[in-house]
């Protein structure tokens, strides 16, 4: 063999990581170090500065963390550094009505004592995850973070894949996971188209503080032009995310904070006293968006860049989390049977796992987002009926619970917890 033939194959061979991940959010560095429990090499490419996780101010943005998320979180390392920052949700409550004219008088009511596990989730402050994630990667074996860099183009082979930064810097691994959000460049290199459609509404998010304690409750309040969910944060202060119509939404968003509060007031309701804003204010418009594949050659797609829901239920990150914990199970499994992990055989599997899951939530969310945001009498009958008869046996409102933890399903090892 010649040379420079000997010379190209030794460099197919040649990886800086096993896994290249694009996107340093929350799902990249949580891949990156439950990759790195199972012996398996990351590099996260992050197009943001490393200072921009490290301010430790708060914003208002936080993430309703379900039972098992909070496990992977504990057995990647992550959760000993947080967990005392965290306010667990103790009880859920859903209710249907109008603004200023309090719930109808079936509802949802779920508390945490009717499992034995613990509290159904944990509420946690973005800025916290994000410091300890960021923290972590410092010091995990074979994970190395690259900040201030996009990718600008990727080239799979035979034995791996290549991907050149905006710098002109180039890396080579044997996979590449876009975690790079519901526009992700990852997944349109790849090829993979999306389907999805607009919902009309925009999710106003913030936090406020308020009189009287939460004691660990979530209310989640179904209005005509949209959902409110009121979610407890440490102390007396509480996470809004408030949908409502882009216009309507707009409108709210360019007022002074005072109008802001006085539009607020009527749908928050006085359960818990006088409330003031903290932190910043947040607008999202909302749609739904799912990669018609999760899997191309020697790429994988994790979280918003394979499925983007409403966040009715509070589980994009949830289910980010559990593609997580899946991949890396495959890749580790795969790596300990001697198989090209980045194989397209290896990959089916996790599309296989994680593809009807999540389609089967885009779905459940589409649904009672349309089923809740409208005002038709005869729907709202149906629902409020809905409500209490869940709510009225014992065995079904359990399993909700369960659903609402994250307990239910083909759980991923890590959020089982169980080792890699």
């Amino acid at each position: 063999m010649d040379n420079p033939a000997r010379a190209a194959i030794l460099q197919g061979m040649t990886y800086d990581s096993d896994i290249l991940i694009v996107g340093g959010g929350l799902n990249g560095p949580a891949l990156a170090l439950a990759l790195a429990q199972g012996g398996l090499s990351a590099t996260v490419i992050d197009a943001l500065p490393a200072a921009t996780h490290a301010d430790d101010g708060f914003d208002g943005r936080a993430y309703a963390l379900a039972l098992a998320s909070m496990r992977l979180l504990e057995a990647v390392g992550i959760w000993r550094d947080v967990g005392m920052r965290s306010q667990p949700i103790n009880r859920i409550v859903a209710s249907d009505g109008h603004a200023g004219e309090g719930p109808a008088p079936f509802f949802l009511d779920f508390h945490h004592g009717e499992i034995e596990e613990g509290p159904m989730g944990y509420m946690l402050e973005d800025r916290y995850l994000r410091q300890a994630l960021l923290a972590a990667m410092q010091t995990a074996p074979g994970v190395t973070l690259i900040s201030g860099q996009t990718v600008v183009a990727q080239a799979p082979d035979a034995t791996g894949v290549t991907v050149t930064l905006a710098s002109g810097k180039t890396l080579r691994g044997r996979v590449l996971v876009g975690c790079d959000g519901r526009r992700t460049g990852t997944g349109t290199r790849a090829g993979i188209k999306r389907t999805g459609w607009d919902y009309g509404q925009t999710a106003l998010v913030c936090a406020v503080a308020h009189e009287h304690p939460h004691n660990g409750e979530a209310h989640q309040f179904f209005m005509p032009a949209g959902p409110l969910a009121i979610l407890p944060l440490p102390g007396n202060r509480s996470s809004i995310v408030w949908s409502e119509t882009h216009a309507g939404a707009a409108a709210i968003q360019a007022l002074d904070d005072e109008g802001y509060l006085a539009a607020l007031r009527p749908r928050f309701g006085d359960f818990r006293g006088e409330i003031s804003l903290t932190g910043a204010r947040f607008a999202y418009p909302l749609n739904l968006t799912l990669a018609n594949s999760f899997v191309a050659p020697r790429v994988a797609l994790l979280g918003d860049a394979a499925h983007g829901v409403h966040p009715i239920a509070g589980q994009g990150l949830n289910l980010g989390l559990r593609d997580v914990g899946a991949l890396a199970e495959v890749l580790v499994e795969a790596r300990r049977r001697g198989e090209d992990i980045g194989a397209s055989d290896v990959l089916e599997r996790y599309q296989t796992w994680r593809r009807f899951d999540t389609v089967l939530m885009a779905a459940g969310t589409d649904a009672v987002n349309k089923l809740f945001s409208n005002d038709n009498p005869l729907l709202r009958l149906a629902r409020d009926l809905g409500m209490g008869a869940v709510s009225a046996v014992p065995g079904l409102r359990r399993r909700f619970i369960r659903e609402a933890a994250g307990l239910n399903g083909d759980l991923p090892r890590l959020m089982s917890g169980r080792a890699l």
